[in-house]
């Protein structure tokens, strides 16, 4: 009964100590979760003030995706006054980046140049004209370098005359940023001039044939007639009047 005395209080004993020891490691297992649950209370608070400022962000966000946007809304209506103002006045126009590649054109543009909207981006040099003028990228470069437009009129292989303007592309902050080119019909202009210069050609040759046609109708020319009223061309000079 001792012996069995013993061993119960050995095995008593040996439960305490395991129970001491157990219930230390309960003790900083608390403590360690406790530790956790302050760290995740502070991760907590972080993970708010974060949101907040994310929430605080994404309004900013709004705001300028909103003002970007009215700004996209106004240049593209913009572009479209502009396209729509270059198709009304009929006029060709091309425009080049300071390279003299194409940047943009009219529909009127390309009846004289061969252009396609694929053709955005290549070297004017690169395109086919219906124009008798082989310098017209050597004018724009001339153009770029003194900044001072230039104006002649150019004649197509069909007959057409047009009227080419080439002039600085002048960005909103006074940079150059390329040329335009335009080309205004002028046409009527031309074959009106011509018939011009044909009658005017046809009455020069009339007035140099009015002397001899006087002569051969025995009439005194005007030079001869000095400042005699005109009433009296009709009468006949003697001899002596000549």
């Amino acid at each position: 009964m001792e012996q069995e005395l013993q061993t119960v209080r050995s095995e008593a004993r040996s439960t305490h100590e395991e129970m001491q020891t157990a219930q230390e490691e309960l003790r900083s297992a608390n403590e360690e979760l406790q530790s956790t649950n302050e760290e995740l209370q502070s991760t907590n608070e972080e993970l708010t003030t974060s949101k907040e400022e994310m929430q605080s962000l994404n309004e900013e966000l709004q705001t300028v995706n909103a003002e970007l946007q009215a700004k996209v809304d106004e240049l593209s209506r913009s572009s479209n006054d502009m396209k729509n103002l270059l198709n009304s006045t009929d006029i060709a126009t091309l425009f080049l980046d300071n390279e003299l590649n194409v940047r943009r054109f009219t529909p009127q543009a390309t009846k004289i140049i061969k252009l396609i909207p694929g053709d955005v981006g290549r070297p004017v040099t690169d395109l086919v004209s219906e124009l008798k003028c082989a310098g017209l990228a050597d004018e724009a470069r001339e153009v770029l370098r003194t900044l001072a437009a230039t104006e002649r009129p150019v004649v197509t292989h069909d007959g057409r005359w047009f009227s080419v303007r080439i002039m600085p592309y002048r960005t909103l902050d006074d940079r150059i940023d390329g040329v335009v080119i335009t080309f205004a019909d002028i046409t009527a202009a031309k074959r009106l001039e011509a018939e011009l210069r044909a009658s005017r050609n046809g009455l020069e040759k009339q007035v140099a044939a009015l002397p001899r046609q006087l002569e051969v109708a025995k009439i005194p020319s005007p030079a001869k007639l000095g400042a005699r009223r005109p009433s009296e061309l009709g009468r006949a000079e003697s001899p002596q009047a000549g």
